[in-house]
């Protein structure tokens, strides 16, 4: 049994997908803790949330460099395509450096999970695509946690079942699992754990967490998303959850994928 990194807590909500420049000035980034719902305003629909990691093969990139480019741009386009305001959103990110196993990831939020089967589809028929692999890939969904607490900020007026991705350089992915016996405490012993775990959480507020919740339709029962300009708070982050109570009920929690934001373009001319 592992007892590593973080039980995930709530997702930062909007009733957008539009991402943020970046955290609002003054206030915290980190998101632990959510509001009660409002019953005269309407619930908040749930997002399909989707981390794709791809591997390009290594003979892509023994391709002359004119028809790389090509690949490239097709890739872009598809990308630049689905992205509609409001109602499906993708952000990339660049892996080399930091993963052997993958190269870049895609990070997209809708409404429906045909329509990310369709924009998955399109990329991956493009000539690009026909060298990729995809040796990892998180599907998941937004709503609200069952977990609360009192805190003044910009969370406390929103609902829950939609992620706003910050502006931040680097997000920490992976997949979690937590022990059986955890769903067997009584709910007053679960809030008492993840009390000192928010109260942990609270203490690095430059580190903005986002989750998503995977039951039943993918193998892992969370996806977390830590976005952050700085690694080293998030380290100190993982370390300090290493002595909370509540980390004795994790089972899984990896692998974590170390993730640089930049414009499509850009990543894909990282790959070669």
């Amino acid at each position: 049994m592992s007892d590593t990194v973080v039980a995930p807590v709530v997702a930062e909500a909007s009733s957008s997908i539009t991402p943020s420049a970046g955290p609002t000035a003054g206030r915290p980034a980190s998101s632990y803790g959510a509001a009660p719902h409002d019953p005269s305003k309407a619930p908040v629909k749930q997002q399909i949330v989707c981390f794709s990691f791809y591997k390009v093969m290594p003979e892509w990139r023994r391709l002359p460099a004119e028809e790389k480019a090509e690949h490239k741009a097709a890739f872009a386009a598809v990308l630049a395509k689905w992205n509609k305001p409001g109602e499906f959103l993708s952000i990339t990110y660049s892996t080399i450096g930091t993963r052997g196993d993958v190269d870049m990831c895609v990070w997209s939020i809708g409404y429906a999970v045909d329509e990310l089967n369709k924009m998955r589809s399109e990329l991956m028929t493009t000539p690009l695509g026909g060298y990729l692999t995809t040796p990892h890939n998180f599907l998941a969904m937004t709503r609200r946690s069952q977990y609360q607490i009192d805190r003044d900020d910009e969370s406390e007026g929103e609902g829950r079942g939609a992620l706003r991705p910050g502006g931040q350089k680097y997000i920490f992915i992976y997949p979690f699992w937590k022990t059986r016996p955890w769903y067997r405490l009584p709910a007053e012993e679960r809030h008492r754990l993840m009390k000192e775990h928010i109260r942990v959480g609270l203490m690095y507020p430059r580190v903005k967490i986002n989750t998503a919740y995977s039951f039943g339709i993918d193998d892992q029962e969370f996806t977390v998303a830590f976005e952050t300009n700085f690694p080293e708070d998030f380290l100190a982050l993982v370390e300090a959850l290493r002595d909370t109570e509540i980390s004795l009920y994790t089972l899984k929690d990896f692998p974590i994928f170390s993730c640089v934001r930049m414009q499509a373009m850009e990543m894909l001319d990282r790959l070669g």
